[in-house]
């Protein structure tokens, strides 16, 4: 959509260019919470479309989002990266802002997280969740929460401070460029990674977290996801820093084996005899798995670098979908009261 400056014909001609948003919502049960939140987001956006994919809800989530003004997409596989996965592939748009059914981000601060998004240039912005352990429901996942943004920060970088929140804004740019593998809530994670592994332009802002209403219940499990983010931090590792990932298992390998052969070295230094050579055997052997392990990180850790310069090819080659720089006389050419607006 573009705007003229102005119809006036000694006014100069000047065209706006006002970003396409969509709103993105999965679900899965929040028949408690859905019809506000969509409700809430067409207040605030009220130019922006609202997608609700519900992934197998058993209740009435689908029928109440679409009473309330949004348009509903089933997503069969279950679990949220399959949901993310399919929206970033179904929906066009400039900006994607994605949040969750459950009442728990508030859709007012939407603009906000929109205006950082074109204000600072960012490819992503993410709402950090300020509240998120006053909820004495939540102090489960608390110690949880800080293990993995603490090993987050070790492992990838200091880019993030709450890399599990799903309160996030988006360029075309990041949504056509990442590959979203996860299947599970594992999956804000794997965004992270991927913009710190290309060295995203990203942004986050302090948000309010607030507490689900009666009836709604988390589908968070502690041991289960906790188990499941584990897992996709150590593949994760693996594709995009290959060198440290088996740079572990080297150290390990060659400390196990420095260990087993002293005592076989001081024994043969002394005596000229190998009397434990089933102990020497093995100790060669995990010598020779820490050389492979070592060598193995090397050879990866070049196509890993030659993977991520590709991705960054393909993010360049996505036109980007910022509003360009407007002049003084242009924006003093709108008429009186007309402001750019994102919707």
């Amino acid at each position: 959509m573009v705007w003229g400056a102005g119809r006036d014909r000694d006014v100069p001609h000047e065209v706006r260019y006002e970003p396409s948003v969509v709103v993105l919502l999965p679900c899965y049960n929040e028949e408690h919470t859905i019809a506000d939140v969509v409700r809430r987001f067409r207040a605030t956006l009220p130019g922006a479309p609202i997608y609700v994919y519900d992934n197998n809800s058993s209740d009435l989530t689908a029928l109440r989002a679409r009473a309330a003004g949004a348009i509903v997409i089933r997503e069969p596989r279950q679990g949220k990266g399959n949901v993310v996965r399919r929206m970033f592939a179904d929906i066009e748009a400039d900006i994607y802002l994605m949040a969750d059914g459950d009442g728990t981000y508030a859709p007012e601060d939407a603009p906000q997280l929109i205006n950082t998004l074109l204000t600072e240039r960012s490819d992503m912005v993410v709402g950090t969740r300020r509240g998120v352990t006053d909820d004495a429901g939540r102090s489960g996942h608390a110690f949880g929460n800080r293990l993995f943004n603490s090993l987050y920060k070790r492992l990838f970088g200091l880019d993030f401070t709450d890399i599990f929140s799903g309160y996030r804004v988006f360029t075309r740019r990041f949504v056509k460029s990442f590959p979203a593998v996860s299947g599970g809530f594992e999956i804000e994670t794997e965004m992270s990674v991927h913009a710190s592994q290309l060295k995203l332009p990203v942004s986050e802002i302090a948000l309010d977290y607030g507490r689900r209403p009666a009836g709604s219940s988390s589908k968070l499990s502690t041991y289960r996801d906790g188990a499941r983010i584990l897992w996709m931090f150590a593949m994760l590792l693996k594709e995009t820093r290959p060198l440290r990932f088996f740079g572990v298992f080297a150290a390990f390998f060659l400390v196990s084996s420095l260990v087993l052969m002293a005592p076989v070295l001081i024994e043969y230094t002394e005596t000229g005899l190998v009397p434990r050579l089933p102990t020497w055997v093995l100790s060669v052997a995990l010598l020779l798995l820490s050389v492979l392990a070592m060598v193995s990180g090397l050879i990866l850790d070049s196509v890993s670098r030659g993977r991520a310069e590709q991705k960054r090819i393909f993010y360049l080659s996505i036109p980007a979908s910022r509003a360009p720089e407007h002049s003084e006389r242009a924006d003093s050419a709108l008429p009186p009261g007309r402001a750019p607006r994102v919707a």
